[in-house]
């Protein structure tokens, strides 16, 4: 029998035997695998069982004492999603993580040059940056995070340490040690404002200004323009861009964001 052993990359031949489906290195048992098909809301990881053959399916999920943040491997029609608390990091109603990806890759066309992803998640952006030409620094506030995305067959690029430089901490604070206009392009996808408001403010917008090169394009992701609140936070966002010292500053309704361009020949305000 066929199935996808990784989140629906790739298949493999297993074998059904009376006590479950028998893997290469065990077995994983009837009622796991029951357990397994009564939930929607989690990946699961197949690990031994206590070193008797058998194997166990647990969820892939991580909590930050620090932070105070749940954070839970999402399965969608395609790639999974990560779930901060419960909200999803991707867009998936109409639309998967990747092609949600795509979308905000397809606002900063052409890509090339050094880019800079301002919040890694599970990679995607990274990898997708990273093999549309460009040479990617990303950040992540949260070490768990990147430990969930090791766990996660679709962040399998991440990695490619040539293409992708990975840095831990607080953007915020790290965009203050890059080089001033050493990015062709800055792809910013931060979590909602509630989660992480210093990321929608005018002090860091200065700052992602400084790092791009005259001419270099930002995407913001900000959210559903339609709705109440996506609405209020796209006006704020275009406004404190603008007063950062971006121009073309215009909402990019397909991707749910904004995009902008610092100005050619024109240092920071």
């Amino acid at each position: 029998m066929d199935v996808s052993l990784d989140l629906g990359r790739t298949t493999a031949n297993v074998v059904l035997t009376a006590d479950g489906v028998q893997l290469a290195d065990g077995a994983l048992g009837w009622d796991e695998l029951e357990r397994v098909s009564r939930s929607d809301t989690a990946c699961f990881e197949i690990a031994p069982d206590g070193g008797n053959g058998r194997l166990t399916a647990e969820p892939i999920k991580a909590f930050s004492q620090e932070l105070g943040r749940a954070y839970t491997l999402y399965p969608t029609e395609r790639a999974p999603t990560m779930l901060i608390s419960g909200i999803p990091m991707h867009r998936i109603k109409g639309i998967d993580p990747i092609a949600d990806t795509e979308r905000k890759i397809g606002a900063l066309r052409p890509i090339g040059g050094h880019v800079l992803d301002t919040a890694t998640g599970l990679g995607y952006t990274a990898i997708a940056l990273s093999r549309a030409g460009a040479q990617v620094t990303t950040i992540e506030l949260d070490p768990l995070v990147l430990e969930l995305a090791n766990r996660n067959p679709w962040s399998d690029g991440l990695a490619d340490a040539r293409r992708i430089d990975q840095r831990i901490g607080d953007a915020a604070e790290l965009v203050r040690e890059l080089p001033a206009a050493d990015f062709s392009a800055v792809l910013h996808d931060p979590p909602m404002f509630s989660l992480a408001g210093e990321l929608y403010g005018a002090d860091f917008y200065r700052e992602l200004l400084r790092v791009l090169s005259p001419g270099g394009r930002l995407f913001h992701y900000v959210g559903n323009p339609a709705s109440p609140s996506g609405a209020r936070t796209t006006k704020g966002v275009v406004r404190r861009l603008n007063e950062a010292g971006f121009e073309r500053v215009r909402p990019e309704a397909r991707a749910f964001g904004v995009v902008a361009v610092r100005p050619a020949g024109r240092g920071r305000r």
